[in-house]
Order: structure tokens, then sequence, then C-alpha cells
């Protein structure tokens, strides 16, 4: 799960694509792993880290699957685990154009923001949290109100009509 080409082409899968991915790496906090031997507690966050950096481009990578090694390059360049290293050579190595940030510019795994959600056309002036935690709504200047699925990030539906 640090290998550029297992998680490009989990990606660029027609049935699967990074929600898929995303998920396999909740795979992680299962209690089989945490009771394997060769469990290791380090190796545990570098995976972590990687599928926040994918979490963070998702937005991104599922309207255009060559940003991901830019988009990788950007989030964990600073990043000094070996695994994450290795990643980011695989990736230079990849067949992909891509502009190469110099610095880490994009927003790093690990911080405050989990997730981006984009679809509004205007500002978002409410939002509400499902008691749940799996579903949000928000509400816009463009006369719409959505429904997330906090999971994926997807709009789930759109409602028109209202106007404050």
């Amino acid at each position: 799960m640090s290998d550029f080409k297992f998680i490009a082409d989990k990606i660029n899968y027609p049935e699967l694509g990074i929600e898929a991915l995303i998920a396999d790496y909740n795979l992680i906090d299962a209690p089989e792993p945490l009771e394997n031997p060769e469990y290791n507690p380090e190796k545990v966050k570098t995976l972590k880290l990687i599928q926040s950096a994918l979490r963070l481009s998702s937005h991104v990578v599922k309207r255009d699957k060559t940003q991901l090694v830019g988009q990788l390059w950007g989030r964990i360049q600073s990043l000094r685990a070996s695994e994450i290293q290795t990643l980011l050579t695989q990736a230079l190595q990849s067949k992909t154009t891509w502009l190469r940030p110099l610095t880490a510019s994009l927003t790093p795994p690990g911080g405050a923001l989990l997730r981006t959600f984009t679809g509004h056309s205007s500002s978002v002036e409410a939002v509400a949290v499902a008691p749940d935690g799996k579903y949000a709504i928000s509400g816009s200047k463009d006369d719409t109100l959505k429904l997330w699925d906090l999971e994926t990030g997807e709009s789930a539906l759109t409602f028109t009509g209202h106007s404050g």
C-alpha cells in the first residue's frame, strides 16, 4: 500500500478509484493486523499519512487522475519516512507528465483539514452534520442545499428552490 504502481493501478481501475483505495487503508485498524507479530507501529503511521494525503487529494484526482503524482509530491515530499521517499521515487519514474513542486506546497497530511468538498457555485452560508456523523448538509448562496457523504466527499443529493 506504499507502492506507487499499486496506488496508481487501483485509482485508474474503472470499477474502483481513489475512494476504494482510501477505504483499503482502513483495514490497518482491523483487529487481525494488530495481533500479527510483524505489526509495526511506524509502518502503520506511514500508511495513515499516505491515506491522509490521498484523502486530501481525492477531489482533484477524481477529476483528473494524471494529477496523482503532483498531488503526492506537493503533500508528502517533506516527510522523511523511507517508505514515503521510496513511493515518491517510484512516482518520479511513472510515465505521467506533471509539474513537480520544489517544496511541499499543498496541505500536508496529519493536519486539521480532512477533506475538501466541491460542488457549490457560490459561498456556503451554513453547514450541519448529522448526529451519526455520516452526512452533512450545506446551504449556499447559489440557492441550493447539498447533502454530502462525509466518507467519500461526494454530494449525495442537491436540493434546489430555496432563496434564503
